[in-house]
């Protein structure tokens, strides 16, 4: 009776080992409601249109700009959507408008060739906000993709420096009301997956209403550079 018990206890632990164990795999829910959300860092090349006669850019103009965008899609494939958002802008112009203020009040001049100088430039901070139209051929499945994005920026000036140095020293200009606070402009993005060349195309002039000699100044801004789109 006992070796019965034996093999049967026997049996029954090797049944139980033997038998197969299945793994069941979570389900991956795919959100197929998903927005391109974004936040995007651009670096361009900034160029002056429409100089006075005489002004020249020189060096290496560069801007900075930074932000945070809020996607609205509009089809059924979220293939073309809405967005609107906020964010930064730094750029810097090197040219040979000398901005001085003497008398506290602007004054503007074209540098000429024979001048001798180590800096000229002015610098402008601002607020940005973007409402642009896209295009873009991703699936929820997969964020890599290829894009068109194009709309309308709204830009108010927070702060200006111009600066000045030669031989006998160096001038600072901060605050310049001749600037205007409200530029506007277009722009396009197009390219794949987080790199996209960049382009914008300022509508209005710089600056208000300011003349060197007879000449207005209406220059306004072309920025050419590079994207980046993180989600």
């Amino acid at each position: 009776m006992r070796l019965f018990l034996r093999i049967f206890l026997l049996f029954t632990v090797v049944n139980v080992f033997s038998q197969n164990t299945e793994t069941v795999l979570p389900s991956v829910k795919i959100d197929s409601l998903y927005r391109e959300d974004q936040f995007y860092f651009g670096f361009t090349y900034n160029t002056l249109q429409r100089k006075p006669a005489g002004l020249l850019q020189s060096k290496f103009s560069t801007g900075f700009s930074a932000g945070f965008l809020r996607d609205m899609p509009i089809n059924k494939n979220r293939t073309i959507a809405i967005a609107s958002g906020i964010g930064f802008a730094y750029n810097s112009y090197n040219e040979n408008l000398a901005i001085t203020k003497p008398n506290q009040t602007p004054v503007y001049a074209i540098i000429d060739s024979k001048t001798v100088y180590d800096k000229n430039r002015f610098t402008q901070l601002l607020v940005e906000i973007p409402i642009e139209f896209r295009w873009r051929n991703s699936t929820y499945e997969s964020h890599k993709f290829w894009r068109i994005y194009g709309g309308f920026k709204l830009a108010y000036l927070i702060s200006d420096k111009s600066i000045f140095v030669d031989g006998q020293g160096k001038t600072v200009v901060n605050g310049n009301k001749d600037f205007n606070k409200l530029l506007y402009g277009a722009y396009i993005s197009s390219g794949y997956n987080s790199i996209n060349l960049y382009a914008y195309y300022g509508l209005n002039s710089l600056f208000k209403s300011v003349k060197i000699g007879n000449e207005s100044i209406k220059m306004n801004s072309v920025n050419i550079g590079v994207i980046f789109y993180i989600l």
